[in-house]
């Protein structure tokens, strides 16, 4: 038996204009608030690895000694002491000019030249950077070069007081990939929504394809060509609007040199993963018609 096919006037089952129904601005919310969750979790994801990575092996020593000349001799002493060592990459005495023009910022000095400031007594720091993983064995070993070169002197492990920020930016990287898994099912829902109610509205002319002969995988491409049409518009539109907001995000960004802000970007793999998202999202769509119409056809005598 030979089956009919679908007369070509039949294909345009559902209304043929373009961006007219809510389906298609439902999508390009949906889409534009993924690709935002989306980068500011490949951000913020970035954001913290870059903390993690710079904090794990790095300690501060802080001798508080109230000879300044004792202090600033205990400080040259520990630094050669440490970048001898083998587990040490790197030390560096922190300049006392430094220390002023950082704390001049908070006491509203820009550049530090407050005679307040230099009246200070501030400590000598030694900054010092570990070699490999075995971070236990080299706090083991610092603390013995400590005690004999700077009695008193505190280690300060900086994955004590920014650690918590890098478990906080973390937290937040899996919630922006919650909300984008969360939204891509809303998606999903409307495209099932949006099938279901093109065959309750074509119900009569589907069951009359259906008597001349016409299959369910036919009259399922003529739905689906038009719901994924739609969809692809309300992508491409989603996707449009969202490429904007993060380009001038990212202008903006690009003035911000230091500081935790300074440490997320997206990086090649994030734009690779964004500009993956919309085409992911029209395959999905238009998987989820296909079977939603084909599921919702076989209920139709």
């Amino acid at each position: 038996m030979i089956i009919p096919r679908v007369p070509v006037q039949h294909r345009r089952l559902l209304p043929d204009r373009r961006l007219s129904g809510p389906t298609p601005w439902v999508i390009a919310i949906l889409m534009m608030l993924t690709l935002l969750a989306a980068a500011a979790g490949v951000g913020l994801a970035r954001s913290a690895h870059a903390i993690g990575a710079a904090i794990a092996g790095r300690v501060t020593v802080q001798i508080v000694t109230a000879n300044p000349v004792t202090r600033a001799e205990q400080a040259a002493a520990l630094r050669r002491r440490a970048a001898a060592q083998s587990f040490v990459r790197s030390a560096r005495s922190v300049d006392q000019q430094e220390l002023q023009a950082t704390l001049g910022q908070w006491f509203g000095s820009a550049d530090g030249d407050d005679p307040v400031l230099k009246s200070l007594p501030l400590p000598a720091l030694v900054d010092i950077d570990f070699v490999g993983e075995n971070r236990i064995g080299h706090m083991q070993a610092l603390r013995t070069l400590v005690a004999e070169e700077a009695p008193g002197a505190r280690i300060i492990p900086h994955a004590e007081w920014l650690g918590p920020v890098a478990r906080l930016i973390r937290s937040l990287a899996w919630v922006a990939g919650a909300l984008v898994l969360l939204m891509t099912l809303a998606s999903a829902a409307v495209v099932i929504m949006t099938a279901r109610a093109a065959l309750g509205t074509h119900y009569a002319t589907i069951e009359m394809l259906h008597l001349i002969g016409a299959t369910d995988r036919q009259i399922t491409r003529l739905f689906q060509r038009r719901i994924a049409i739609d969809t692809a518009y309300g992508i491409l539109l989603g996707s449009i609007v969202a490429a904007a907001i993060l380009l001038l995000i990212g202008w903006q960004w690009a003035g911000v040199t230091s500081g935790l802000a300074a440490t997320a970007s997206l990086g090649p793999t994030g734009w690779a993963l964004l500009l993956a998202l919309p085409l992911l999202a029209i395959a999905l769509a238009a998987l989820t018609a296909r079977q939603t119409l084909l599921a919702a056809l076989k209920k139709i005598l």
